[in-house]
């Protein structure tokens, strides 16, 4: 999985979406660096209900306490529960070991409100300059 196989939110979170409906979450290397050192992940519950860009969860770091949202709704079918103990993997993978949680998708055409890696890099560099 590359940063380019993936779609991404205005919030700087990203999915990944298996031929089975089931999408991988986490949030981009932009979202990482600019949040420093992180140091405490909160996610939701297995077999919770997330909403589209809705809240999902808490991350705080040395910088920043900032609110995580699902870039799809779903049922929530796996957590990383590895970031309990070591939330620095975000920071140092996060499209791999720092992944956030794994969803079933309600309506995979969710899929469409998001954005494609060149789409995601304009919207960050047009963010950066307002």
């Amino acid at each position: 999985m590359t940063p380019d196989q993936l779609k991404y939110s205005s919030e700087h979170e990203w999915i990944f979406v298996d031929e089975n409906g089931v999408g991988l979450v986490g949030i981009s290397q932009h979202a990482a660096d600019s949040l420093g050192d992180v140091v405490f992940v909160d996610l939701p519950v297995v077999g919770d209900s997330v909403d589209q860009f809705g809240k999902m969860g808490e991350i705080e770091s040395v910088k920043a306490f900032s609110e995580l949202f699902s870039p799809v709704g779903g049922e929530v079918l796996e957590v990383n529960s590895i970031l309990a103990d070591a939330p620095d993997l975000v920071n140092e993978s996060p499209y791999e070991k720092g992944w956030m949680i794994k969803v079933k998708l309600s309506d995979t055409s969710e899929i469409e409100n998001l954005m494609t890696l060149a789409e995601y890099e304009d919207f960050v560099l047009e963010s950066e300059s307002n």
